[in-house]
């Protein structure tokens, strides 16, 4: 690699240093300076290959800086963002300065090292708005589980195999797929989404091959996507006849419109979405275990929020900036306690259901905080005794309901795995049979149920 030569320009010391040790380490020149004056003080003294510019910073922030290069027509280096507290607005200001790129802190040296290098390769340098707006599009959270996902996400993008998102609904898996899409080399190309169950019995075959008639040509969404890629969302939805289809089309790479004669290749990468407990719609024969395999070449499981709780402060300031900024709504903060309920709560729903809490919390909201108060009206005092027991909502009981709640859901699942057999289920939990036997009674859980006979 040849030697290349980096300004970067960020007030905090530590993470200067940080960068400059990583680049050095990776044979490329590397100068530094603390607010913008040094910046402008540097470029007038030598040339550079990259700036790594941070936002914020005391005396003139990075997006003026940028602004000021920018209409003094000075923006000939590429220039990467750095921030913590990125918002779709100052990604898309900064791409219309001229940024190349955004990378967020606390900053990942793989990312970083794989920003710059691609920066560096960059042959326009044109300002574009593919760059900035993907690392923005990376899903939220510096737990272990999300940026083993974001790790695991950047090294499918590289690839053309079909992925296959599994998870609960709500989990954001679409999301996922639209991310892998911005990363991939396909990101200049068109992006399609198939939802499934819009697809009827009548229409199947000319959405998704598209038709010819009276020399009228109507594009499917296989001929949309052409060498982009085509997201299937929810693949339990598809009926029977379009699971042939495409399945049929991904077998023979090529398909044919409606009313056409010449085939056409299948270009595109394919994506599709499915629920977490899909082998269950292949055993009741709604869903082909054959599209699921021909799709699951590579497998990303979108984990659901209750996995990864310790990121849900962080969602929430997310949606917060997000709604605000997006929707014009008012601007509340979130006290600590209400974070701290909030991470404790299972979410059922998922990450769709703490936007749509946030969303109604900043509508019906007077006051700026959001207190615990409010959460707890919000959430509600009824237990959710449908939901099986990890998405159930026990915090919002007293302590005895609480517990008689996990010790009957607990028994009844352990009950199940014993073959309905007290004997093995007192082996199993470690209680003597006969207070278990009252146990049981209490509790309501009836073991002839599940079983006529004992051992």
């Amino acid at each position: 690699m040849s030697t290349a030569h980096v300004l970067v320009v960020d007030d905090e010391a530590d993470i200067t240093a940080l960068i400059q040790e990583i680049l050095t380490d990776e044979n490329y020149d590397v100068t530094t300076a603390a607010n913008a004056e040094e910046a402008r003080s540097a470029r007038k003294k030598g040339r550079f290959d990259l700036v790594l510019l941070d936002i914020w910073m005391p005396d003139t922030d990075g997006i003026t800086l940028l602004r000021e290069w920018s209409e003094q027509g000075d923006l000939d280096t590429p220039v990467v963002i750095m921030s913590g507290h990125g918002t779709v607005d100052t990604a898309v200001e900064a791409t219309r300065l001229g940024a190349l790129d955004f990378v967020e802190k606390p900053l990942s040296i793989a990312k970083l090292l794989r920003t710059v290098e691609r920066a560096l390769q960059s042959s326009g340098r044109q300002p574009g708005a593919r760059g900035v707006l993907p690392s923005l599009m990376a899903p939220i959270g510096r737990s272990r589980l999300m940026q083993d996902l974001r790790d695991k996400v950047q090294q499918y993008a590289g690839h053309d195999s079909p992925v296959l998102l599994t998870g609960e609904p709500g989990t954001g898996r679409g999301a996922f797929a639209r991310y892998i899409h911005a990363l991939s080399g396909r990101a200049e190309a068109s992006l399609e989404v198939l939802l499934a169950a819009s697809l009827t019995a009548s229409n199947t075959e000319e959405q998704l091959f598209g038709s010819e008639k009276d020399q009228q040509v109507r594009p499917g969404y296989f001929e949309r996507a052409g060498n982009g890629t085509l997201v299937i969302d929810e693949l339990s939805d598809l009926n029977e006849q379009a699971q042939k289809l495409i399945l049929s089309a991904l077998e023979q790479r090529h398909f044919m419109r409606v009313g056409g004669h010449e085939k056409l290749e299948l270009k595109s990468r394919i994506l599709a979405t499915v629920r977490d407990d899909h082998e269950s719609a292949i055993e009741r024969g709604q869903l082909r275990r054959e599209l699921v395999v021909h799709l699951n070449v590579l497998n990303l499981r979108v984990p659901p929020l209750r996995e990864y709780a310790e990121d849900v402060p962080e969602l929430l300031s997310y949606y917060v900036d997000k709604l605000v900024d997006a929707e014009g709504l008012k601007f509340r903060r979130f006290s600590v306690a209400a974070q701290n309920r909030l991470r404790n709560y299972p979410w059922p729903d998922n990450v769709r259901e703490l936007k749509n809490l946030v969303r109604r919390l900043l509508i019906t909201g007077a006051s700026e905080e959001i207190s615990l108060d409010e959460i707890e009206r919000e959430l509600g005092a009824a237990s959710q005794t449908g939901e099986p027991l990890v998405k159930q909502d026990l915090l919002s009981l007293p302590l005895r309901e609480a517990r008689e709640q996990f010790e009957r859901a607990y028994l009844q699942q352990q009950l199940l795995l014993c073959d309905g057999k007290v004997g093995k289920l007192a082996k199993r939990v470690g209680m003597e049979r006969t207070h278990l036997y009252r146990k049981l009674r209490s509790l309501g859980v009836d073991f002839r149920a599940v079983s006529p006979t004992d051992d």
